[in-house]
């Protein structure tokens, strides 16, 4: 039986702590297929409140029926529901996201943890494109996220910011926003990350790591300063790879 055909384009939203962005997606290329659209994370960021901003997000473009919509969070997302959640209202914990945005939509919408939607885009399209094994992606921010994709399949909500090093949790330590908030130089920050990646690295023997989040831009003036078995190398979708790779996600029936 043949399988039908993969969708050219999906719509893509990110919903971060500041802002909720969205654009359609060329599937084919990663590249957004119109301009992204912002609205601002509504305060207080509750779950009904969140919901109401992101149908209105969809209700501004013209979006045909078939069209698969992905969404990331910015919290772990199992089997559709938020175990913990840290940048967004407490009451998020327990909802399942799917079936809320789903609702507020009116049409199906898949949902995906932020960084495993970064990390699947970087492996379909960006610097990990064509990498057999085990590929790490991280997300340098407010806190790290991370995704891990072996062969391609994306092992979901790894979180590995939260790894315990040094009696501290990673990020807090490690995270681009602790860089700025304590007025670390570049090298001073670079030993901190060393720690990190030396660690991960140990735990999972990937074939590739990839550094992305804001941050990745300045890649050059901290990536030099690290020492991996693995290729260390910067992303290359950056402010885009969340929608692209929610858009992607949908568009092959993850759950």
């Amino acid at each position: 039986m043949t399988q039908p055909a993969a969708p050219a384009v999906g719509f893509g939203i990110d919903i971060g702590g500041s802002g909720i962005k969205g654009a359609p997606v060329d599937l084919v290329t990663g590249e957004l297929a119109a301009e992204r659209v912002r609205i601002p994370t509504p305060e207080p960021s509750k779950p009904l409140a969140v919901a109401a901003t992101v149908a209105e997000l969809v209700s501004a473009f013209d979006i045909p029926a078939t069209t698969p919509i992905g969404l990331t969070f910015p919290a772990p997302i199992k089997h559709g529901v938020v175990p913990f959640i840290a940048n967004l209202h407490k009451s998020w914990k327990g909802v399942d996201v799917p079936a809320l945005m789903s609702e507020a939509v009116g049409r199906p919408v898949v949902g995906v943890n932020d960084a495993d939607a970064a990390g699947v885009a970087e492996v379909v399209f960006g610097a990990a494109k064509g990498v057999p094994g085990v590929v790490l992606v991280t997300t340098l921010g407010t806190g790290i996220g991370s995704a891990l994709i072996v062969d391609g399949t994306l092992v979901p909500n790894t979180e590995l910011g939260h790894l315990e090093i040094d009696g501290h949790d990673a990020e807090d330590r490690a995270a681009s926003s602790v860089k700025e908030n304590e007025g670390l130089s570049w090298e001073e920050w670079a030993g901190r990350l060393q720690r990190f990646y030396e660690t991960v690295e140990m735990l999972f023997s990937p074939d590739l790591i990839v550094v992305g989040g804001g941050v990745s831009k300045k890649h050059q003036k901290f990536l030099p300063l690290l020492r991996t078995t693995a290729p260390l190398v910067p992303a290359a979708l950056r402010n885009t790879a969340g929608i692209v790779g929610a858009a992607h996600l949908a568009a092959h029936g993850y759950r």
